[in-house]
């Protein structure tokens, strides 16, 4: 039996630090949706730190979707907020994540392909309806979450497999966690919705190797994430960097 309050004692990453001066930066100035953060060279002067943590700071708050970095352009805030979710979260999402893809793939690519074997017209309507809410969210400014959710459960009924059903209804929850990791990607939401369609337009013609491989790709899109690329260990521990 392990004992949790005598696990080794570690110190924080220089870059969490970081973040909790940006965040304070941020209140302090009244930061919103749209506005500019200092330049990383001027952080990293101000701050007493290097520019490499800095950088992961940043880093961090992009994968959550709170920023945005334009090439040449600077660092933009995308929401009203830089309140992150903690970092050990995030690396335990992270190290998750491609655990979750892979079940995806598996399970889904099946259900698509008993999908377009076995559809109802009232599958195919629920597909549609879940699209056009997917659709009418994103052309108001959302990810079409809802939408996107919808639509996968319409095509795992759609399948009519109890079994894979109740596999999909047991990774639910991780399951929503990569679904939201990959709609705040920017650009994905449309991108995610011409994927859908796709699916649907070979479940529709009852075409089970399409829909397979139009699933198929669709999840490996979805496994095209920023938090996939990031390294928690980058940026140093400890003392300044400098």
């Amino acid at each position: 039996m392990t004992d949790d309050a005598l696990r080794p004692m570690t110190r924080p990453r220089l870059y969490e630090q970081v973040l909790d001066r940006l965040r304070a930066y941020a209140v302090d100035h009244e930061l919103s949706t749209g506005d500019r953060l200092p330049p990383e060279r001027e952080l990293a002067q101000r701050l007493g730190v290097s520019r490499s943590s800095v950088k992961q700071a940043v880093v961090v708050l992009e994968v959550q979707g709170l920023v945005e970095t334009r090439h040449g352009g600077g660092t933009y805030l995308v929401r009203d907020t830089l309140d992150a979710e903690p970092v050990e979260r995030l690396v335990e999402r992270r190290r998750r994540l491609p655990d979750v893809l892979e079940a995806r793939e598996a399970l889904e690519t099946k259900l698509a392909e008993l999908a377009a074997e076995r559809r109802t017209d009232e599958d195919i309507e629920a597909m549609r309806t879940a699209l056009r809410a997917m659709e009418s969210d994103i052309s108001e400014g959302g990810h079409g979450v809802d939408g996107d959710r919808r639509f996968h459960a319409a095509v795992t009924a759609a399948g009519h497999s109890t079994l894979l059903a109740e596999f999909m209804g047991s990774i639910s929850e991780p399951v929503a966690e990569s679904r939201n990791e990959s709609l705040r990607q920017p650009g994905r939401p449309t991108r995610s919705l011409e994927q859908h369609a796709r699916i649907l337009a070979a479940i529709e013609r009852g075409d089970p190797k399409g829909a397979a491989a139009a699933m198929r790709r669709h999840v490996r899109t979805v496994a095209k994430v920023r938090l996939l690329e990031w390294n928690p260990d980058e940026g140093g521990k400890g003392e300044p960097d400098r």
